[in-house]
């Protein structure tokens, strides 16, 4: 992905790069680092993603920052969106529906198996005396020099790579592990005692710290060299694959839409032609039939339906449509046939946007995970002094060569940093993945931040927690039935386009409305018209009564009760005088009360801040449980009204829609926008609710904060995996086949732990 952001002072490029050949946090933060060396270059490396985001100064070639990254000892290329499509397939997969292959996960996987089949003899035969045949070491040394060579050749690999580039990474210490481990195996074999005939070898998960010193030339570790290899390949095995099922959802995302569009070249009543969406062009018109997906985003010209949008909003009832309606690509039209003008294709549509938005979040990275990168940074080569001592300090105590040695190798193999690396971004993966099935996107990690610190929430009314359109809420009738009240009611506002207007309207079917001439319009006023041939007047009491009909109390006391309910009333008259009150407000969205007290149940303080008037506001207020309501107020009041809470020490959120609740959503803490809104209030927020569902919006709050304490949780595994492991290492209390069981259970369990996010509800 590629885009371009303009200064007064620099023009800035953004690029992102996918990396190949990370195999740790280590490495990581050694690209990044080579990275930001560069004049110009701002880059943040994601373990996780396997990917860097680069900002850098046009006159930055994007070959230079490929160059920095394959000078480091690693492979990078210019990240695309989508896959490369393929003959026959535009997907670039001959399955659509398939998981898309993996190619370093099969050899992985082969690598893995083979190593597996050739080190469960290795073990047992170390692990249980009485297999041990006469001359059973040298089979073991026949079954464990391929693991130790092949099978880990990916570890030695990068390690002799870094090595040459004077860099240290948790492949260095495996490497150096499992070598010296087989290394010391052939010395005690080919110049000790280990190759003697009828050579017996207690296994022990200990180090034998406490027995009495030998050389260590009658020893062998090749169970250790074996199962330390497999161990670990067995750990990054099963940590590559979750953290494809970790992006799962960012690729699901990505293949939504349709492939194939049968597209009107001729007209609206001209045939239907095949053509891939990949050459769809805004303006051409294409069918969508019953069960098929939007190819693209686009506007209904003919035909009436039901679309299914649930894969983007979470909504679970289809939304009717019909000409003119809009439509988003990959939703699902569940009944009619539809013709449809594309508005917008490729990386413009709505869906390559959300897709883009969740990629920027899982390429952040939380304050707590800056900190674990720059620990991860210089931990190798404190991890290797720390074995150098350890074999020192134990030989000089007399211990002898092999307990020195075990705790060295031990010491050497737990350290390895990985789950450190793990923690952030797989847990911000899974989640922003989670929330972009739920329709709700998250725009980085310090949203989740702030999401975990918030106390009080400020919503906008209109068109937020209510729907933003006018209704009907009563009508009163005197001296007249209350169907003729109706019918003239709604007859006469036909012919208007004021919102009010268009609610009355529909209190009576167009064909049951009267006849309507003369019809006049007094802006702000009211309207005036001939209906059947009875001259009627409707409008605010002032306006009727200024047409000469009389306005008896009644009917201004029923004014007065409708808007001290905060409903805006109309007055409709004939034949003289005044005949009934129809009163109209804003609707209360479905949901929005349950929203509210479920953010209370969070312990949050809800605030009502709105531009409308304060009986309407104070209305909204009581339906749904809102006790501080703040109205009247301004644009640039409702920004300063969020900076007053902040100053008095509030953690604040707003969630509005609208442009003028923009400068307010960006002031908040956490700015939660409505996607039914303005892209001005959308760009301004830290969280976009793709429905207009409030009840969402509190689940954003509730993902965002689940979120942050999964990293939190990970982040405290990792560290407290190695603060305790180290020194039970040091202190030749572990063996070092245990302690690579320990240290790929570690990154497995720091994964394993992000995936849970996956079932929230």
């Amino acid at each position: 992905m590629s885009t371009t952001t303009e200064s007064a002072a620099t023009s800035a490029v953004e690029v992102d790069l996918d990396l190949t050949g990370m195999t740790c946090a280590s490495c990581a933060n050694r690209i990044e680092r080579k990275l930001n060396k560069l004049e110009g270059v701002t880059a943040t490396v994601n373990y996780a993603t396997e990917r860097a985001r680069v900002q850098h100064a046009d006159d930055v070639e994007v070959l230079t920052l490929i160059e920095a990254v394959e000078s480091a000892g690693y492979g990078a290329r210019v990240h695309r969106a989508t896959p490369e499509p393929t003959a026959g397939d535009p997907g670039g997969r001959d399955d659509p529906g398939a998981e898309p292959r993996d190619p370093e996960l099969d050899a992985l996987r082969a690598r893995l198996l083979g190593s597996l089949v050739l080190t469960v003899p290795v073990v047992l035969l170390a692990m249980v005396p009485p297999l041990q045949f006469d001359h059973w070491q040298w089979l073991s040394l026949t079954l464990a020099a391929p693991v130790a060579t092949w099978g880990a050749w990916p570890f030695h690999r990068a390690a002799w790579i870094n090595l040459r580039h004077g860099a240290t990474t948790m492949d260095t210490l495996v490497s150096v592990g499992v070598l010296a481990a087989f290394a010391w195996s052939l010395v005690a074999l080919f110049l000790g005692d280990a190759g003697a005939e009828g050579m017996r070898h207690p296994f022990q998960l200990f180090s034998g710290w406490g027995e009495a010193p030998s050389s260590g030339l009658g020893d062998i570790y090749l169970e250790t060299a074996a199962g330390v290899t497999t161990f670990l390949l067995a750990g990054r095995f099963f940590e590559k694959r979750s953290k494809r099922q970790a992006g799962a959802a960012l690729r699901a995302l990505a293949d939504t839409g349709a492939r194939d569009v049968a597209v009107l070249r001729d007209g609206i009543d001209g045939p239907e032609s095949p053509l891939p969406v990949a050459d769809l062009a805004v303006g051409d018109l294409f069918v969508v039939r019953p069960g098929e997906k939007v190819a693209t985003d686009g506007a209904v010209v003919r035909g009436t339906s039901s679309i299914d949008a649930s894969l983007l909003t979470g909504e679970s009832v289809p939304v009717e449509v019909a000409e003119g309606s809009p439509v988003t690509g990959a939703t699902v039209n569940t009944t009619g046939r539809l013709v449809v003008r594309a508005t917008r294709v490729g990386r413009d549509t709505h869906v390559a946007q959300l897709a883009r938005l969740v990629e920027d979040a899982q390429a952040g990275k939380a304050a707590a995970q800056r900190l674990a990168d720059r620990i991860s940074g210089v931990f190798v080569p404190l991890v290797i002094a720390l074995a150098v001592g350890t074999l020192g300090f134990w030989w000089g105590a007399g211990a002898g060569a092999a307990v020195a040695f075990t705790a060295a190798v031990s010491v050497l193999i737990i350290a390895c940093p990985c789950a450190l690396g793990l923690a952030t971004p797989t847990a911000l993966m899974v989640g922003t993945g989670r929330g972009a099935q739920l329709g709700i996107l998250v725009r980085g990690p310090e949203a989740l931040e702030s999401a975990q610190a918030i106390d009080t929430v400020v919503l906008d009314k209109t068109g937020t927690v209510t729907t933003g359109h006018m209704a009907v809420s009563d009508v009163r009738a005197f001296d007249a039935p209350a169907e003729d009240v109706r019918r003239i009611a709604a007859t006469l506002e036909a012919g208007s386009e004021h919102p009010i207007a268009r609610a009355i309207a529909t209190l009576v079917p167009d064909p049951d409305r009267g006849a309507l001439d003369e019809f006049a319009s007094a802006a702000g006023l009211g309207v005036t018209g001939t209906v059947d041939g009875t001259r009627a007047v409707i409008g605010r009491a002032s306006f009727v009564a200024e047409q000469g009909l009389d306005v008896p109390d009644e009917v201004s006391a029923a004014v007065d009760e409708a808007q001290a309910a905060g409903a805006t009333a109309v007055v409709v008259g004939w034949d003289g005088r005044a005949r009934g009150v129809v009163a109209a407000s804003d609707t209360l969205k479905e949901g929005s009360a349950d929203a509210v007290a479920r953010l209370k149940d969070l312990g949050l303080r809800p605030v009502l801040l709105t531009g409308d008037n304060r009986p309407a506001a104070d209305a909204v207020a009581r339906e749904v449980g809102i006790e501080e309501v703040v109205a009247d107020v301004l644009p640039h009041e409702k920004q300063a009204f969020v900076a007053a809470r902040q100053a008095e020490g509030r953690t604040v959120a707003m969630v509005g829609d609208g442009i003028n609740d923009a400068a307010a959503l960006a002031q908040a803490d956490l700015g939660i926008a409505l996607g039914t809104g303005t892209d001005v209030a959308r760009e301004a927020s830290d969280l976009t609710i793709v429905s207009g569902d409030l009840r969402v919006a509190v689940d954003g709050i509730r993902l965002s904060r689940r979120t942050l304490a999964t990293i939190k949780g990970n982040l405290f595994w990792a560290f407290a995996y190695n603060v305790a492991a180290l020194p039970l290492a040091a202190a030749a209390l572990l063996s070092p086949m245990l302690a690579g069981a320990a240290m790929a259970f570690s990154s497995v369990f720091v994964v394993t732990n992000s995936l849970r996010l996956r079932s929230f509800r």
